[in-house]
This record gives structure tokens, C-alpha cells and sequence, in this order.
């Protein structure tokens, strides 16, 4: 599985971005996915998860309530839309494949990554 990450940029804080994800093959379609970040110096770190049939979602405490994640399994696609972004957003955002029809939080549990797109805010 391929995994496709576009839609990062620059932006002022309290903008919106969304990313998409696209998946090269129809596999994710019975997997959990999500979106993971990892700022300079930092670790990679959870930011939103969603099950094979967008169900269930979870997020991480500093993005609840801005961000969204969605999928379109008819088009293998896994969207993040990002509200009210402030500069401790600032990371390469990744999307995932989790190994489960779940998502998950955990890096451990996670079968394949995109390559990641860079998001900045700043004024």
C-alpha cells in the first residue's frame, strides 16, 4: 500500500487546512487509518484515527474539537480537516494504515505510512 499525503502549507494561525490522503490500493478499505505529526525535535506523535468504516473515530486531547478526520472508501481517500490552527500545529503530518480494522493511537500498530506533508503556521 501506497500512501499519498497532500494539502500542507502555510497558513495563519486560526486558518483551516484540510490533507487528504490517497491509498493505492483498495486494502485500506478494511483497515483503521489516521493521522499522525511530528514537529522539529520532537516525536511522532497520535493525532486523529478513524475504523475501516469511519464508525469510530478518536483524537488526540490537543485537537479535539478543531480537527476532523473522515474517509471516502469508494475513492480510498482519508481526510484531516484542521480549524482554528495555531502555531504548536506546526508539523509533517502523516497518514497511516493501521494494522487493525480499528484505528489507533499507537505507532507500534501501524502497517504502513505516507510520506508525509509539511504544515506551518505562522503570521
Amino acid at each position: 500500500v501506497q500512501l499519498q499525503a497532500s494539502g500542507g502549507g502555510l497558513v495563519q494561525p486560526g486558518g483551516s487546512l484540510r490533507l487528504s490522503c490517497a491509498a493505492s490500493k483498495r486494502t485500506s478499505r478494511n483497515n483503521g487509518m489516521g493521522w499522525f505529526r511530528q514537529a522539529p525535535g520532537k516525536e511522532r506523535e497520535f493525532v486523529a484515527s478513524i475504523s475501516w468504516n469511519g464508525g469510530n473515530t478518536g483524537y488526540a486531547e490537543s485537537v479535539k474539537g478543531r480537527f476532523t478526520i473522515s474517509r471516502d472508501n469508494a475513492k480510498d481517500i482519508v481526510y484531516l480537516q484542521m480549524n482554528s490552527l495555531s502555531p504548536e500545529d506546526t508539523a509533517v503530518y502523516y497518514c497511516a494504515v493501521s494494522r487493525y480494522a480499528s484505528g489507533t493511537s499507537r505507532v507500534e500498530n501501524i502497517a504502513y505510512w505516507g510520506q508525509g506533508t509539511l504544515v506551518t503556521v505562522s503570521s
